[in-house]
């Protein structure tokens, strides 16, 4: 297939400082990018799909890692901590950097690394050298995964963005339930005896695939006018974003010295001194790294206050899952991926009709979608309580096929609210604001409710069945806050 979808027109106007400082090479005298074909999307896609299955991956690897390593509870932690960190950490500045050097030319770039690294972590010779690779694999990601929003942003207007946006929503949540199975069919498979590491060799030919089609199918496009990398204001979202994810993510683990008490102490003032600094940032005349003008949009403003919940529940409905139907019922990794199979089937099936429901119903596909996947989890809880221990794939299948539904309709749909109304100029900016808030709900959401599953579900309280149960319920109250929240979002066909 060649059809081209056609050439985004640029948005509406910034401040005039903004507008000096970000157009995009659709605007002014330079030529605009051509338009996205439809391998082009296919390429970008293979981008936005690999991050997300290798932040999930390791979940069912995690037990095999331990017995092959020697590693530490702390260790292994790291394994899925570093990753998500140095991701959600250098989300932004990705997209300022595509935005400044070229999109396409940083997506082949972080998909170059991307490979590299995978190959590192598939031969770490000990836990150590694998949690670096990790950090390096995540730090690719960060790099290649803002461009993907971004190209679409800035090659695609109308309905044939609506669909991109779609395409690309079910991709993302798609993969995080590909990471998990294939995850569990590569540790059982034991390919050569090589354990848990082609759950990061098989990137390598995915990897270079795409790097073949990149140069070829994908179009650069770029900031007209670049701006100055925002020194300051990057390096204070770093601690920000160190501050408070680091001690929630290892905390139980290290049994929470007093230097992360202190860091958790930090990042209240750090997030408020980010704030000021973007402000002081804008009102000199500069373009700062989160542009204040920018994120008051109610499309991202309301949108990204949606997607923090929607994400941390998501993150640790898929650990503390994958956790329970490994230890708790003994499936194994090839048995608790073959569990998620139900939820995959209902995801795909209605985030590939996202887009006709959004015609029809706006925003409130987001309200709507969260509802059912709050029933979802609900009859989950029901059906764990009646039948534990004896507690099977088929016996959950009609619980996570309905979770699976209601999450397919709003996180696709809420990928097209948050990105609708961002012109093409501040690309970088929108997609590079949404994949950090992603990312960083995501692996929140392993640290809290997989902290509390944790301490839970430890035999001298609740149990494991109760612990889940516990979780679980603390789902379902994310999701009818989300169902109440989301009735402000603006809509996305204005």
């Amino acid at each position: 297939m060649t059809t081209n979808l056609e050439v985004a027109p640029v948005g509406p106007a910034l401040t005039g400082r903004h507008r000096a400082a970000t157009s995009d090479t659709t605007n002014g005298s330079r030529p605009g990018p051509a338009a996205m074909t439809s391998a082009g999307l296919f390429t970008v896609l293979i981008g936005a799909a690999l991050p997300m299955i290798d932040f999930f991956i390791v979940n069912v690897a995690l037990p095999t890692i331990d017995t092959s390593l020697h590693a530490s509870t702390a260790t292994l932690e790291l394994v899925v901590a570093g990753y998500g960190i140095a991701y959600a950490l250098l989300m932004v500045l990705g997209g300022r950097l595509g935005d400044t050097f070229g999109r396409r030319r940083l997506f082949v770039f972080g998909l170059a690394a991307f490979t590299v690294t995978s190959l590192a972590c598939g031969l770490a010779p000990t836990a150590m050298a694998l949690v670096a690779a990790r950090v390096a694999q995540g730090a690719a990601s960060a790099l290649m995964l803002p461009q993907v929003l971004s190209t679409i942003q800035a090659t695609t207007h109308g309905e044939q963005r609506s669909k991109a946006l779609g395409l690309y929503g079910a991709v993302g949540g798609i993969s995080t339930v590909v990471g998990q199975l294939l995850g569990g069919a590569l540790v059982s498979a034991n390919i050569a005896g090589s354990s848990w590491r082609p759950i990061f060799l098989v990137n390598v030919p995915i990897g270079l695939l795409g790097l073949l089609l990149a140069k070829r199918t994908v179009p650069e496009t770029r900031a007209s006018r670049p701006t100055p990398i925002d020194r300051l204001g990057t390096v204070v979202l770093a601690i920000t974003l160190l501050s408070l994810l680091v001690p929630l993510m290892e905390g139980q683990a290290t049994g929470w010295p007093v230097w992360m008490w202190v860091s958790l102490a930090v990042f209240p003032f750090a997030a408020v001194a980010f704030v000021l600094i973007e402000k002081r940032a804008e009102r000199a005349g500069r373009v700062p790294l989160l542009p204040p003008t920018i994120m008051r949009m109610p499309s991202i403003r309301r949108g990204l206050l949606v997607a923090l919940p929607f994400f941390v529940s998501f993150g640790g409905f898929m650990f503390v899952y994958a956790v329970t139907l490994q230890e708790g019922l003994g499936l194994g990794p090839l048995g608790s991926g073959l569990a998620l199979t139900p939820m995959a089937i209902g995801f795909f099936s209605t985030s590939m009709i996202s887009s006709r429901l959004v015609t029809r119903f706006g925003a409130k596909v987001i309200p709507m979608g969260t509802a059912v996947q709050g029933f979802g989890i609900a009859t989950m809880i029901i059906v764990t309580l009646i039948f534990w221990p004896h507690l099977n794939v088929l016996v959950l299948a009609p619980s996570m096929l309905i979770t699976g539904l209601g999450q397919g309709m709003a996180m696709t749909t809420l990928f097209r609210v948050v990105l609708a109304h961002v012109p093409a100029e501040s690309a970088g900016v929108g997609s590079g604001a949404l994949a950090t808030t992603q990312q960083s709900s995501l692996a929140l959401g392993v640290a809290t409710l997989g902290t509390l599953f944790s301490v839970l579900s430890a035999p001298a309280e609740l149990g494991m069945r109760d612990a889940f149960a516990l979780v679980m319920g603390v789902q379902v109250v994310i999701a009818l806050a989300i169902v109440f929240a989301g009735q402000r979002l603006p809509d996305p066909r204005r």
